[in-house]
């Protein structure tokens, strides 16, 4: 999520004038579901490619996409990437926190630093650097090496984080948002390869997300030079919020878990668990990626939406 307002008025304005158009919202809407070329999205939007070029650099400058050239049959192709899902423009921000309003605590924990797991073949883990252990091994997972994983990839069982929850015992919590980049697990790579990926929060299971396959086709924007071309690459950036109303995953319902449910506030910590269940209907396993890997510069972010009184 992208959050705007006056305490960076440069950024909004850019942001809002990269969104002033109806052929630039056109194509970040084409972009949610794949990543394109300009002559794609031209000819999806029946636009010049020239007006379309024109158009990338304004969302490109506004950061609200991404470019990459790639070969192509006769030179290059500019391929483009949307960076966000979700932008908000907060219009009322004080520098001191009235009484009763809302404040955030956030933090990003490595994907490496799981304090639990259960883990099945294919599985391993890498750094920037290399392999972090042998792979399909699940032993090899509570070597203490695994804190420097930056990917990690199981075909089936878990992932389980405790993050600290440091906010006042007498806070009252509105919503939880977290968000990962995430994709399947298939030997090699295969972007028609469906798992059920799930989510729990306290021992709570907040829902299931099925990624579409394990994404080879191009190379993750970050991922270091040693990892092969034949490999998983990248992942989609998934993001939850549970709140009074229950729980989203990318703004669409995904379960009647509220924010209550998860009692956060009898706890000093959150106990995240990410997996693919033994009797999942899809078993294709999970990548978590880190910020030196696949498209998205983060681990996985936590934010805490409280009120005191």
């Amino acid at each position: 999520m992208l959050d705007l307002s006056f305490r960076d008025p440069d950024r909004l304005v850019a942001v809002a004038h990269a969104l002033s158009t109806r052929a630039r919202v056109d194509m970040l809407h084409l972009l949610s579901t794949r990543n394109m070329n300009v002559m794609e999205i031209a000819e999806a939007l029946k636009l010049p490619v020239s007006t379309v070029a024109n158009n990338v650099k304004v969302l490109e400058a506004a950061e609200l996409i991404s470019t990459e050239l790639l070969p192509a049959t006769r030179g290059a192709m500019k391929v483009c990437r949307r960076n966000y899902d979700d932008i908000r423009i907060l219009f009322n921000v004080e520098e001191k926190t009235p009484r009763g309003a809302l404040s955030i605590y956030e933090m990003e924990m490595p994907v490496g630093h799981y304090s639990d797991c259960e883990v099945h073949p294919t599985c391993g883990m890498a750094s920037a650097e290399g392999m972090i252990v042998k792979e399909d091994e699940p032993a090899s997972f509570y070597h203490p090496k695994h804190v420097g994983a930056q990917m990690i990839w199981l075909r089936r069982g878990y992932l389980e984080y405790l993050l600290p929850l440091e906010i006042p015992s007498s806070a009252r919590v509105d919503a939880l948002e977290i968000s990962m980049e995430l994709c399947s697990e298939a030997p090699g790579y295969d972007n028609d390869w469906p798992s059920d990926i799930t989510l729990w929060i306290n021992g709570v299971e907040i829902g299931t997300w099925t990624s579409p396959g394990d994404f080879g086709d191009r190379r993750g924007r970050l991922n270091p030079v040693w990892l092969s071309d034949n490999s998983t690459q990248y992942g989609l950036l998934k993001s939850w919020r549970i709140d009074r109303n229950g729980t989203t995953l990318d703004m669409e319902k995904a379960s009647s878990v509220t924010i209550e449910d998860l009692t956060l506030a009898q706890r000093p910590n959150i106990r995240l668990r990410i997996g693919v269940k033994p009797d999942a209907v899809h078993q294709g396993g999970l990548n978590l990626f880190g910020k030196q890997f696949g498209d998205y510069e983060q681990d996985i972010n936590v934010k805490v939406y409280y009120a005191t009184e």
